[in-house]
């Protein structure tokens, strides 16, 4: 018996649309810079009518990054669903470097490598814990 050769023909390659992952990761993302953005305008009013000292204005300010942060977990990740620390370890990471960006760019100022190395770890960690406490809850 001879053994007859098989070809395949690649007729076209797709491109396979965007993962499940993917997209809640960027409805995360999206989540966590609506809510920064609102957090924005009412820290503004905020200031504009208490005149806070700079501690306080510091302390809403890192305030406002984890409640984004956790928003935005929240909508990735979700009650009970899997991979909560991953995910929300990268939400948290993509998160303050997109905000590092664009604090550089708006302000035209630079701090230290340390102060966004600071901020970089605290998005990471805040994110992570977020995800792990989320995964973790039963899923409704």
């Amino acid at each position: 018996m001879a053994k007859e050769a098989v070809t395949s023909i690649r007729r076209g390659t797709k491109r396979s649309a965007p993962s499940g992952t993917v997209m809640r990761l960027l409805r995360g993302l999206l989540t966590s810079a609506a809510a920064t953005v609102l957090g924005v305008v009412v820290f503004a009013l905020f200031i504009s009518w208490l005149s806070p000292s700079d501690a306080v204005i510091s302390v809403m300010n890192q305030a406002l990054k984890l409640a984004s942060i956790f928003l935005g977990v929240w909508v990735c990740v979700g009650r009970g669903g899997t991979g909560g620390t991953l995910k929300g370890a990268l939400l948290g990471l993509t998160y303050m470097m997109l905000g590092i960006i664009g604090y550089a760019f708006l302000s035209g100022l630079t701090l230290s490598s340390s102060a966004y190395l600071a901020d970089l770890a605290m998005g990471v960690a805040a994110g992570g814990l977020c995800g792990m406490l989320l995964s973790g809850m039963r899923a409704k």
